[in-house]
């Protein structure tokens, strides 16, 4: 069976979360996403184990269920170096017994809690548990495994289950490096809140013998994911190298030249595609057999939003994405699969927009320095990536 699965969640426990990041909220918002599993997030938690067992009913091997919405245990961890790691867990005796071993000062305080264990030593400590284990959004300049290591192996020292892309990376960009073309790339969304921008904005879909965590096991580890479907890479908000604080995109080699200061006085980050182009063996991607597809995707509010000048979250774009929604059943069904024609015939300004980013033609402003990119039909906007970025000549 395939399924449409989201592992990287937090839940209101999470430090910068929603606090309606609960499992009665995550369930529907998930459905409308087109979604079939979720994982929890921050499972290291006692208060967010408690309530998945107060909230959901217990359908067995590892699988925990609220109104027809099937749930698998993940969380994040900040090892040392401040190194992200996603785990996903057999079951909840399990996920406390990690988390009463798991050395930290904030795991009661924080969904994602904080230790000093290094890579090595967190995947002998969950493997021993038959967890899956691999680094959240690889490639980010902040928590992701790349910035401190040029191989995940050194970070590991033996080969983790998976690799989480991130949200400013790509299977296109990733398979430029040459260590990772045995790995399954994972794409999950990383959600702090339920909104439907956030919530399932990357998913994969993956073939399940059934919905159990023994399976999702084997398909990880036999690499059975069929599709991985993500956000255009210069819509996350460390795509570019750019400053943290007035969000100006920098040449990488002009940053380094400056000791990574701006000249407004901020720091600049290193962008993913540049980290990416440091570590690459080849200028092309070069794919495994088993790669499957990838399918850029594009929130359906942040078109809307675009497209009415309108906040996301107001009630205007949430007011148009569900009638949506409601004639079509699921985001992803209206992003890729509803006939334009029929898109018009509900709301004749978004169906153009849709249109446009199947046919790839919506121009993206590039995010980076912790700020999104930026969806754009204004014409003016339309220049080369090269003009946009700041140079030696006008740094």
């Amino acid at each position: 069976m395939l399924v449409n699965a989201d592992f990287h969640v937090h839940s209101c426990f999470s430090m910068a979360s929603s606090k309606d990041m609960l499992i009665k909220n995550m369930d529907p918002k998930s459905k409308l996403k087109g979604l079939q599993l979720l994982g929890t997030g921050d499972a290291f938690h006692p208060g967010w184990l408690d309530i998945i067992e107060d909230t959901t009913d217990y359908s067995g091997d590892g699988i925990y269920t609220f109104d027809d919405m099937d749930f698998v245990l993940t969380t994040e961890v900040e090892g040392k170096n401040k190194i992200h790691h996603l785990i996903i867990i057999p079951d909840i005796e399990i996920a406390r017994e990690l988390s009463q071993k798991l050395p930290s000062k904030n795991k009661n305080n924080d969904g994602r809690p904080k230790t000093q264990l290094n890579g090595a030593e967190l995947l002998e400590l969950v493997r021993d548990y038959d967890c899956l284990i691999g680094p959240a959004h690889a490639f980010t300049p902040w928590t992701g495994m790349y910035k401190s290591f040029d191989s995940i192996y050194d970070c590991y020292e033996k080969k983790p289950d998976f690799v989480e892309l991130g949200l400013s990376a790509d299977t296109f960009m990733a398979d430029t490096v040459r260590e990772l073309k045995d790995f399954p790339f994972l794409t999950n969304s990383d959600a702090h809140s339920p909104w439907p921008h956030r919530l399932g904005r990357e998913f994969n879909q993956i073939e399940l013998e059934d919905i159990s965590f023994s399976s999702i096991r084997r398909a990880i580890k036999n690499k059975d994911i069929k599709a991985n479907y993500g956000l255009i890479p210069n819509l996350g908000k460390y795509h570019m190298t750019a400053c943290t604080k007035c969000f100006k995109l920098v040449d990488p080699i002009i940053a380094k030249e400056n000791k990574m200061k701006c000249s407004c006085g901020g720091t600049i980050k290193k962008g993913v595609d540049f980290r990416i182009s440091e570590i690459a063996d080849f200028s092309e991607p070069r794919h495994p057999d088993f790669r499957p597809k990838y399918v850029h995707l594009m929130p359906l509010a942040e078109l809307i939003s675009t497209v009415y000048d309108k906040g996301v979250t107001t009630k205007t774009v949430q007011g148009k994405w569900q009638k949506l929604i409601d004639n079509f059943a699921t985001e992803i069904d209206v992003l890729i699969n509803v006939p334009i024609s029929d898109i018009e015939k509900t709301d004749s300004n978004i169906a153009p927009a849709i249109e446009a980013f199947r046919n790839k033609t919506i121009d993206v402003i590039p995010g980076g320095g912790g700020k999104y990119g930026e969806i754009s039909f204004d014409k003016e906007l339309e220049k080369p990536k090269e003009e946009k970025i700041i140079t030696l000549d006008n740094f």
